[in-house]
């Protein structure tokens, strides 16, 4: 039985993970749970699972999430006597949660910045991480990565891409990668012109063609700086140069990753583009667990092509590269802008392709540290965010 501290559990990854233990109430017990704001769908998920702790980022929040879980025990029609949870509030909270002794594993499925802080603490415990945060390595891969070899935490990667490269990696020890081929489903502009995309809204960015997912996360898909997050995350998880990064357009979304190797034999992981898999592995690992998700037929494909990015149309993904090349703490402040543009696209406060604008500057007026510490990264993270707001004004 692995106790589980889930963080982001009222968002698409969080509601997706608590399926899976749903689907397993043998193998996994959920400790604690963790959202932002979205106080009703907690007590709900408090309700069923019964954690020890439930806590919201969301300070203004806490009187109202205590008060419904107070009666708690009157409202459940569950037989099992329910002991009322531990309510907890703020990012002081949140980092102490995941440090818990009775914690096995923290799933980290916070969205953006906010997710960096509890990572590091539960790592500094020697928790193991199903990493779903990406923004975490983006911002401050080598600290992270630092921190999980001395404190022995391992880190297994939730995103669909990431785990299937991870998978393609099991068995291969010490054998060279080439390359890793980073697929990405292009989004909903994939056939779009520079001319159509100066017109789109956030309502059409939100229609994403095969993932179901956040707000944020798919606009970011939209935009394919998803896809340079991605990149960067893979260079830290598996320790290759991003320059052994390539992405891979794939619409179909049936091949979620490939990794080359030296002798050029390539090796992937297929499957329907259903969340829960990956989930259920970072879980599992090493094991398998049955399940009864979709199925990819192969029978039933008529196609699967493979495409190069197109960086006029979607630079965000080079400035990712750019970003990494660059080094020290510029990551950090391709993140904090583009959470800024992000939310203005959003709501209606710039357009699509102003966010790379946004984004391009604020990397080059930010200060440059080499070598940053977290307190630099907390630092550059205020700073990023103010130059972006500045150029929306």
């Amino acid at each position: 039985m692995k106790r589980l501290a889930i963080l982001g559990s009222t968002g698409s990854i969080g509601t997706q993970t608590l399926d899976v233990v749903r689907r397993h109430p043998d193998r996994y017990e959920v400790y604690a749970i963790c959202a932002n704001r979205s106080v009703d769908l907690l007590v709900e998920q408090a309700r069923e699972f019964h954690p020890e702790v439930v806590c919201i980022a969301d300070e203004s929040k806490y009187e109202e999430l205590k008060e419904k879980l107070s009666n708690l025990d009157a409202q459940s029609s569950n037989l099992r006597e329910l002991s009322v949870p531990k309510v907890w509030a703020g990012a002081d909270a949140i980092a102490d949660m995941v440090q818990f002794p009775s914690v096995d594993v923290v799933v980290t499925a916070m969205v953006g910045y906010a997710g960096l802080r509890p990572t590091i603490e539960a790592i500094r415990a020697g928790k193991t991480i199903a990493l779903a945060n990406k923004e975490t390595l983006v911002v401050a891969g080598e600290i992270i990565c630092e921190l999980a070899q001395k404190h022995h935490a391992p880190i297994l990667p939730v995103d669909s891409e990431h785990s299937a490269i991870f998978q393609s990696l099991v068995g291969e020890d010490r054998n060279e990668i080439e390359k890793i081929l980073l697929t990405a489903s292009g989004g909903p502009f994939r056939t779009y012109s520079l001319t159509e995309m100066q017109t789109v809204t956030a309502a059409d960015a939100l229609k994403h063609p095969n993932w179901d997912m956040g707000a944020k996360i798919t606009i970011d898909s939209a935009s394919m700086m998803n896809k340079g997050f991605e990149v960067i995350e893979a260079k830290w998880l598996f320790g290759v140069p991003v320059e052994k990064v390539e992405v891979v357009v794939h619409p179909q979304s049936i091949v979620h990753s490939a990794v080359q190797f030296v002798d050029g034999a390539i090796k992937a992981q297929l499957g329907a583009p259903d969340m829960r898999l990956p989930i259920q592995y970072a879980l599992s690992f090493p094991e398998r667990l049955a399940a009864d998700f979709p199925r990819a037929d192969l029978f039933s494909l008529k196609d699967l092509t493979f495409e190069k990015p197109d960086l006029t149309r979607f630079p965000n993904l080079g400035l990712a590269y750019e970003a990494m090349r660059r080094g020290g703490n510029i990551p950090c402040v391709l993140n904090a802008a583009n959470e800024v543009a992000n939310l203005a696209f959003r709501e209606g406060r710039c357009g699509f392709l102003e966010m790379s604008d946004i984004i391009a500057q604020t990397m080059q007026k930010a200060a440059f540290i080499s070598k940053p510490s977290y307190e630099d990264y907390v630092e550059t993270d205020k700073e990023a965010r103010k130059i972006a707001e500045q150029m929306l004004k």
